[in-house]
């Protein structure tokens, strides 16, 4: 069983008009795979960011300059 808070009400009325004809059930079930779907799409696409930047400010400091940046901040 799920509180229906004025957001879970928004969420299933935004959802009855997008999948018409579904049970709140169906519809929670419906939102449930959508968000699912996201957070994997949303993980995935941080994940190519990261494999495409890796690396992309290798050789900026000469070296020992990190080092001597990171001296410079109280211990």
């Amino acid at each position: 069983m799920i509180t229906e808070t004025d957001a879970v009400a928004e969420a299933l009325a935004d959802a009855a008009a997008r999948w018409p004809g579904l049970t709140a059930s169906e519809l929670l079930h419906k939102l449930l795979e959508e968000g699912h779907a996201a957070l994997r799409d949303s993980a995935a696409a941080e994940r190519r960011a990261i494999a495409q930047t890796s690396g992309a400010l290798t050789g900026i400091y000469r070296p020992g300059e990190s080092d001597a940046l990171r001296d410079e901040w109280p211990a």
